[in-house]
């Protein structure tokens, strides 16, 4: 492509006429990106609430940990991942380096702090305000700890939003551990960096609209349902 319009319009050709590789590429991205968000909820929801509803020694450190591991750096996840999955790694036997298990994984590793952090954040403020209720009813911690991720249900999926947005948007460990193969472990990120890398354009600004499009609809969503929430229950 000479210019940058005839890159667009060429790219708005991809999407409307809903081209084949890319539609792979963007299908593969959301099934990974949602199957991280998934296991990293199953984990980070009731580890967050029970280390919000409890005191323990070590707690604070605990606490620390996962705040800092938000920010956890893509490409270390992605090394720790690939040392671990690789043929000399622990989890060799396993074979799944370089396909969208591995992405997978290395995606939970990256949501899961994020998830968790966010999770006790929300479920601490309510166990301040219901805690005193819940010790005279002799309700035990982890009872509290699942009537609390009831409670706040709205909250905690915008943290489990939060989390696939950071997987969905993420390049680096992917690209470690998935090696950005062909219609196997290609996600729009990675397909984006390797596109641009080859002049093809129309493809990359194809991929960048809609990964935009995403992340401006997750964010929507994220509002939507606090603004719903707030609503129904002040």
């Amino acid at each position: 492509m000479n210019t940058f319009g005839e890159a667009a319009l060429e790219s708005a050709r991809l999407i409307l006429g809903l081209d084949r590789q890319l539609l792979g590429i963007v299908g593969l991205s959301l099934e990974v990106s949602i199957a991280a968000a998934i296991f990293a909820s199953l984990i980070g929801l009731p580890v967050g609430a029970l280390i919000a509803v409890q005191k323990f020694p070590g707690r604070r450190l605990i606490v620390v940990t996962l705040n800092a591991f938000m920010g956890l750096p893509p490409v270390v996840v992605g090394l720790v991942v690939y040392l671990l999955l690789s043929r000399a790694g622990p989890l060799g036997d396993l074979g799944i380096l370089f396909t969208p298990a591995a992405m997978i994984l290395a995606q939970t590793v990256l949501v899961l702090p994020i998830i968790a952090a966010l999770t006790r954040q929300a479920i601490e403020d309510a166990w301040r305000e219901y805690e005193e209720q819940l010790r005279s009813l002799g309700v035990t911690p982890g009872h509290a700890a699942l009537t609390l991720l009831w409670d706040c249900r709205f909250s905690l999926l915008t943290a489990i939003l939060a989390g696939f947005g950071r997987a969905i948007a993420e390049v680096g460990a992917v690209m470690m551990v998935g090696g950005n193969i062909d219609s196997v472990t290609r996600v729009m990120t990675t397909a984006i960096a390797l596109e641009t890398s080859k002049g093809d354009l129309p493809l990359a600004l194809g991929l960048g609209a809609i990964l935009l499009l995403l992340v401006l609809a997750l964010n929507a969503l994220v509002l939507t349902i606090r603004d719903f929430a707030e609503r129904r229950y002040g």
